[in-house]
């Protein structure tokens, strides 16, 4: 009672510091990405008024490791309010969770393509009119048997990649616009009693935990909150890249953590970066497109392998001067330099990759009816 006391009293304090866009949970230092998005269908809509809720990955910070909680459809608290998902976004030097909200308007998710309307920016599965909520149903599955306020929209998204997290190694760069951050300051309340309950559902299902599933949860979506079993209950088909577990992880999945708990630093060098992703070109459906988009990101690879080396060598060579000068005070101006270089080539290089990637995303298709994820 004391510790979630004192975390309530830490929260407030650090909520009148920070913009409201930055809703975030705090407390936890973890330093491991969450896995990618997995790969699932949208169950039906359950009835009039119910609003779609993305899945996502949250921390069990009690057993160390990531969870999936279910995508599901939720009654909006208000009639004209729409959910802005969660996100995972890096800090500098751990992993931050931003809360959703429900508000009048869609704020920022971090540019996590959650899929069903929920493509990075805004929200193109439904709208509210005059108190009531019309589904688009180029983009949800609506039973039009029993709703009827629907119309339909083509919806032209391309999923580029499945990464779940905004910033870091391997993140995603999108950044608030002024409409973004604007809605978050406006009236809006956090995730209603029934996602409250159905995160509770995931954490106590060991099943739910990526160290089990590896990224593809046995429950993706679920038709009401906190019904885990039956035959609406959605597994996903496939995880959404491959799952592996960070290597400091112990037998039991357990992320290991810094000693007294604290950050692990941001790499200071270019030698502890992880290794480069080596991406594979995305299918067009054409051979010869593949391939030389193939040859592109190979040859980008390259280079950007040819400047890690160099500029690692680089430092290297520096580190090794100034350890004969024996002046802490040029040490750590060194080192300072050295942490910036690094964070600014890792920067770029996810930038060349995503924007490559991009120009290269073949149209997407709709599926399943012509409901494009």
């Amino acid at each position: 009672m004391h510790i979630r006391f004192f975390r309530t009293l830490l929260f407030a304090f650090v909520m009148l510091c920070m913009s409201a866009a930055a809703f975030a949970r705090i407390g936890v230092v973890i330093t491991v990405a969450p896995p990618p998005l997995p790969v699932y269908e949208q169950p039906i809509c359950p009835g009039d008024g119910y609003l779609w809720t993305p899945g996502y990955w949250a921390w069990g910070d009690d057993f160390d490791d990531y969870y999936w909680v279910p995508g599901t459809w939720i009654m909006a608290p208000e009639v004209g309010f729409l959910w802005t998902p969660g996100y995972w976004g890096w800090g500098g030097d751990s992993f931050v969770f931003y809360d959703g909200y429900w508000g009048p308007q869609i704020g920022f998710y971090g540019g996590i393509n959650y899929g069903f309307g929920y493509f990075g920016v805004g929200f193109q599965g439904g709208r509210w009119d005059n108190g009531h909520f019309f589904y688009n149903r180029a983009v949800m599955n609506v039973n039009v048997t029993n709703i009827h306020n629907v119309y339909n929209t083509t919806v032209n998204t391309t999923v580029v990649n499945r990464v779940s997290y905004n910033g870091g190694n391997g993140g995603l760069t999108a950044r608030p616009t002024a409409a973004e951050e604007a809605a978050a300051h406006e009236r809006h309340v956090g995730p209603v009693a029934a996602q409250t309950q159905h995160m509770q559902e995931a954490r106590s299902n060991p099943e739910q935990r990526a160290s089990r599933n590896e990224g593809k949860p046995p429950v993706a979506a679920t038709a009401r909150p906190g019904e885990f079993k039956g035959n609406d209950v959605v597994k996903a088909s496939e995880a959404g890249g491959h799952y592996t577990p960070a290597a400091n992880r112990g037998g039991n999945g357990a992320a290991a953590r810094p000693e007294d708990n604290a950050a692990r630093p941001t790499p200071g060098h270019v030698r502890d970066l992880p290794p480069a992703e080596h991406v594979t070109a995305p299918s067009s459906g054409d051979a010869k497109v593949d391939k030389k988009n193939q040859q592109q990101l190979d040859k980008q690879y390259a280079q950007q392998q040819k400047e890690r080396q160099k500029l690692q060598q680089q430092q290297e060579k520096e580190d090794q001067k100034v350890a004969k000068q024996n002046n802490d005070a040029q040490k750590q101006k060194v080192e300072q330099q050295h942490q910036q270089q690094t964070q600014q080539l890792q920067q770029r290089h996810q930038q060349q990759t995503q924007q490559m990637q991009q120009r290269m995303a073949p149209a997407a298709k709709p599926e399943g009816g012509g409901r494009p994820r």
